[in-house]
């Protein structure tokens, strides 16, 4: 087969609506998928605008052109035989050549070439429904969960306001122990509440950052007293690090930064029994006013296996079931988290081992106000002595962290003797909440014990979890017996 051949058959056998007329509008070439998609035996001699009406005219035997001969596409409607018609996006070309034809060469030769368009129309308008219909349900859903959340608040805060009215005025101890259960119950309530409705802004592209001038070290006193006590009270140390590079005052959203800290260091009391939680904050870039603060939430827990990982930051998504039965959550707060550091131009990210504890690193761009901006020569010195400082630090923290987990170990033993006079303090109290997260730090830490030790350790937080008076003090007394 020549080439002028090849070209031919290509041509005929093309997908595309092939036409070649000349400027009367009579067509002189029709490929077969003209005539089978036009539904005609045979188009040479017809009009153009037997095709295409709506693109072409003839007035006084000339072609008159609605579209340019540019190769531009275009999109128009093809008439078939029956006057049925569809879309099509065509181009349209001029070809001096009319020789080739057999005709007058001072004719102009026009190429027409159009792609059917009704499945790619058909789709789009699929599409543009669909996307309507999932932002009109999207609508919805938010208007669902304001009305919901908001019907849900009232009572919840109906209840706890009473609540701790008869706190105020109820001294006996079994009421007051049911009235405090109630109180928390409202407490974590109506922070799934806010929860729920911080997830659906935020999935919805709703929600807006309210950025102002705020002192930042006056944030952290905040977040610290939020979390101090009852870290405190677990026997943990808690410290928060400021680098000095740090300004005094930033310019952000204060109340957003404060949640974000407040979710990690939740979470991090929730899975630390033994050991220490510490936060460490350093700015590590400035361009003009705007500086990059690197945030840093360091506990000694449980840990977090690195195949499961990637879990923590979908929704609703929890690294084992058995976590949402034991510690409770929706798992939500961290996905709220990592949308949250991602609004404000950063991005969060977790360094765990299993028994060796989590890291929880994050950083976002905050602007510092003009008279705290500082020389960044100076910025960089400081800061490479704050890593150093603080590769030290961390060092001597997982030593510790190990030893302390170590049974049998000087650290293990003392902070043992201290978990354990906690423990019998909140049984002598009846205060089985906190004799059960003593409990579950004596359980840990003894996890490397001989079996009896360990045996003796999950009967007694099974007494705690029970209420039972007789038999924690039972069980207390022959863990110590077998330590």
């Amino acid at each position: 087969m020549g080439q002028n051949s090849l070209f031919q058959f290509s041509i005929d056998n093309a997908l595309e609506i092939i036409v070649i007329f000349d400027d009367g509008g009579t067509i002189l070439y029709a490929n077969q998928s003209a005539k089978e998609q036009l539904e005609y035996e045979e188009l040479c001699d017809s009009p153009i605008t037997e095709i295409f009406p709506g693109a072409f005219q003839i007035a006084d035997g000339c072609i008159v052109m609605e579209m340019q001969a540019d190769g531009e596409m275009q999109t128009m409607m093809a008439y078939r035989k029956n006057r049925t018609c569809f879309p099509v996006k065509a181009k349209l070309f001029a070809y001096d050549n009319a020789e080739e034809f057999g005709i007058n060469d001072e004719q102009q030769i026009y190429v027409c070439t159009a792609l059917n368009a009704s499945t790619e129309d058909f789709l789009e308008k699929q599409a543009n429904r669909a996307e309507q219909e999932a932002e009109e349900a999207q609508k919805v859903k938010n208007e669902f969960v304001a009305n919901v959340t908001h019907e849900l608040r009232t009572p919840v805060n109906g209840v706890l306001g009473n609540t701790q009215e008869l706190l105020s005025e109820e001294t006996e101890p079994k009421k007051l122990k049911l009235l405090h259960l109630i109180e928390r119950g409202c407490r974590d309530m109506n922070a799934l509440i806010n929860n729920i409705l911080d997830f659906s802004k935020l999935e919805a592209g709703k929600f807006v950052l309210e950025p102002r001038r705020f002192n930042f070290r006056s944030m952290l006193d905040y977040v610290k007293g939020n979390h101090s006590n009852r870290i405190i009270e677990k026997g943990l140390q808690f410290s928060i690090m400021v680098s000095p590079e740090v300004p005094e005052f930033i310019i952000g959203d204060e109340l957003r930064i404060v949640q974000i800290l407040n979710n990690l260091l939740s979470n991090a009391y929730k899975f630390t029994s033994v050991g220490e939680i510490h936060v460490e904050i350093v700015k590590t870039a400035q361009m003009g006013n705007r500086a990059e603060l690197f945030f840093m939430v360091i506990d000694t827990g449980i840990g977090i296996a690195r195949a499961d990982q990637d879990k923590l930051f979908k929704s609703f998504s929890q690294v084992d079931a058995s976590i949402s039965r034991k510690y409770g959550g929706t798992g939500l707060g961290l996905n709220i988290t990592k949308q949250l550091v991602e609004l404000m131009d950063g991005s969060i990210h977790v360094d765990s081992e299993v028994g060796r504890g989590t890291t929880f690193s994050f950083h976002v761009w905050v602007e510092i106000p003009q008279e705290d901006c500082k020389n960044e020569q100076e910025f960089s010195m400081s800061l490479e002595e704050q890593e150093l400082l603080y590769k030290l630090k961390n060092l001597t923290e997982n030593s510790v962290s190990e030893n302390i987990r170590k049974y049998g170990t000087t650290e293990n033993k003392k902070e043992l003797e201290k978990k354990m006079s906690k423990l019998i303090l909140s049984v002598e109290m009846e205060n089985w909440e906190k004799a059960e997260m003593f409990a579950e730090s004596v359980k840990q830490l003894v996890e490397e014990a001989p079996r009896e030790v360990k045996s003796a350790a999950l009967r007694l937080k099974m007494a705690v979890q029970k209420g039972d008076y007789e038999k924690a003090s039972a069980a207390f007394e022959l863990l110590q017996e077998t330590m």
